[in-house]
């Protein structure tokens, strides 16, 4: 079981570890600036913490003595955009770097190698752990990119990076809205994979668009890698092909909307999610915090909510933020009102381990 979880905060990277069988808040890194995004990479112990300092823009920053000391390290740089006559799929779209959104390890027989999904929606790697990156170019000049636009942001952005840990050059990426996409090469050609979701919010025509889709998230079970949960904007979507076909789930209570999802490590049939209400409020359903748990593949859900706030909350639980450790038992979630929860007994009952932390963006264990 995992003993640290890294929160990403608007105020700071704040660590919470366990001691005694008890979770506490043990550490606060940058403290005041915006974390979006951290990792800590399983091959060589190295954090990284993605700040979006607003005016001064994102940065970003690794620490090889487990958060001891900071180094600052390269960003993912946009190349100048063409000109007249150059090749732009999405002329509105500006090349410059809004946030990191997404930081992903590559497989284990690629050290140095890393994901980065941004905002606005390139996908960049890194293969000396971070001290220089490459924007993906194959997928940012796809000509598929003139429809994608942003769900929540401004522009669109991709906030899944998947590698396949049997096969490190199958990457699956997730992007809202723009869909989901696979490629099989480490980058070099990718294919748009959506077949089966539908899109309530565009006229019927379009419904079943593959590049206008909006997954908030997308996950794979690590032991079961062909089998995938996506919470999207109006609803669950499950493959257990890889992502060739995509079944809606609509069995999920009390709301099929949400952000977040989190999945077994090694059962794929069971996946946790944190429903709300959609579009005109984002609270939860009545005003009460709750995890849908389902242990047989979306036939059936269990409503969580021993620990959980019943009365009078506003918790709503971003993409990143609900997250299950290596064992499968241990979880946490943060929400944008700053509480953080954990349970140790596969999501059945939850503790509080802080309730006036700032917004949480992110969840990680350590």
């Amino acid at each position: 079981m995992s003993d640290r979880i890294h929160l990403g905060t608007r105020k700071g990277l704040i660590t919470v570890t366990r001691a005694n069988g008890a979770w506490r808040i043990a550490d606060t890194d940058f403290l005041g600036d915006p974390v979006t995004m951290t990792l800590r990479d399983p091959r060589d112990g190295a954090i990284y913490a993605a700040l979006n300092l607003g005016h001064f823009g994102p940065k970003l920053h690794r620490s090889r003595d487990d958060g001891r000391s900071w180094d600052e390290v390269a960003l993912p740089t946009y190349p100048p955009e063409p000109g007249p006559e150059g090749f732009n799929p999405n002329p509105k779209t500006p090349w410059k770097l809004q946030q990191i959104w997404e930081l992903t390890p590559g497989g284990a027989n690629e050290p140095g190698r890393l994901w980065a999904g941004t905002i606005p929606g390139g996908l960049f790697t890194s293969t000396d752990s971070g001290d220089s990156w490459t924007l993906v170019r194959p997928l940012w000049d796809r000509p598929e990119r003139e429809h994608w636009f942003g769900g929540g942001y401004d522009y669109a952005g991709i906030h899944s990076v998947i590698v396949d840990p049997r096969d490190s050059a199958r990457v699956t990426v997730g992007i809202s809205c723009g869909g989901v996409w696979v490629s099989t090469d480490r980058g070099q050609s990718w294919t748009c994979k959506t077949r089966g979701m539908f899109a309530e919010y565009m006229p019927p025509e379009r419904r079943e668009d593959p590049n206008i889709q909006d997954p908030h998230i997308a996950v794979a079970c690590p032991g079961s890698p062909d089998h995938l949960w996506v919470q999207h904007h109006n609803g669950v979507f499950r493959s257990t092909d890889g992502a060739e076909n995509w079944s809606h789930i609509d069995a999920i209570r009390p709301s099929k909307f949400g952000f977040a999802c989190a999945v077994h490590p090694r059962d794929p049939n069971t996946a946790w999610f944190a429903p709300a209400i959609k579009d005109e409020c984002r609270v939860p359903v009545d005003n009460k915090v709750v995890v849908a748990r389902t242990r047989d593949g979306g036939e059936s859900f269990d409503v969580l909510r021993d620990g959980l706030p019943q009365d009078n909350a506003y918790d709503i639980v971003y993409r990143h933020c609900l997250a299950v450790d290596e064992s499968g038992e241990v979880l946490a979630m943060g929400s944008t009102t700053g509480s953080c929860w954990v349970s140790d007994d596969a999501g059945d009952s939850w503790r509080t381990v802080g309730a006036n932390l700032p917004p949480i963006y992110s969840v990680r264990f350590a």
